[in-house]
């Protein structure tokens, strides 16, 4: 029976590749990327040598069980990677590993780059206790979740891109207040990685002016215990 290595890979700066990570990339005997062509660029520059297959969130439901017969019946190492960052954070990779371990096929996650982890350290918000929502729903439940999440005690962190960062700050400012404590962390481990602290007020005027580019996390100060038992 064959194994399932779940790969992370950078979210920037590729100097942030681990030493395992390429070697058990150049020892699997396929890969399995979210997108062929982002993944084939990392293994170009690390001289990885190995088939790639496409694995993303349009047709796993359709593959995931072929995936697991090949890796069931075989001596298979396979190695999943997403486009930046730990596989099944916001990415395709849950399905496939809970299939596996359905089957009793070995799952090995290495540890590695995760966009969230230095954009919660790096925000100065208590990191003690935090919540991780990733993406907002886009339309249907979007506000009922951020009701939910109004009297959260622990420090919370979304995912956003570019294009709805003022959008999704001005909702949170409606429903938390607009004094509410959060950062704004974009482009982690690139050339213009930036974190922008203040109220959520203060971030909204941040970015009205400045225009969002990158991918962003979005972090917000939870809750004061006052506010949770109003």
């Amino acid at each position: 029976m064959g194994i399932l290595y779940i790969v992370p890979t950078p979210v920037g700066n590729l100097e942030d590749m681990t030493m395992r990570a390429i070697r058990i990339l150049r020892e699997a005997d396929f890969v399995l990327a979210e997108d062929t062509r982002t993944s084939g660029k990392l293994m170009k520059h690390f001289e990885i040598q190995v088939p790639m297959y496409s694995h993303h969130k349009f047709n796993e439901h359709k593959t995931v069980g072929s995936l697991v017969d090949r890796i069931k019946n075989s001596e298979h190492h396979v190695a999943l990677v997403s486009d930046a960052g730990t596989p099944g954070i916001s990415d395709p990779g849950f399905l496939l590993v809970r299939e596996c371990v359905n089957n009793d096929i070995e799952v090995q996650c290495l540890p590695g780059a995760t966009a969230f982890v230095p954009a919660l350290v790096a925000s100065a918000l208590p990191s003690e206790k935090f919540v991780f929502e990733g993406f907002l729903p886009q339309k249907k439940g979007r506000q009922t979740r951020l009701n939910f999440l109004k009297s959260e005690q622990r420090t919370i962190i979304f995912y956003e891109s570019p294009y709805r960062v003022v959008k999704t700050l001005t909702q949170l400012s409606e429903v938390f207040g607009g004094e509410r404590k959060a950062a704004a962390v974009r482009e982690i481990s690139k050339i213009h990685e930036e974190c922008v602290r203040g109220t959520l007020t203060e971030l909204i005027a941040h970015f009205t002016t400045n225009e969002p580019r990158g991918e962003f996390v979005l972090l917000v100060g939870g809750a004061e215990e006052e506010n949770k038992k109003e």
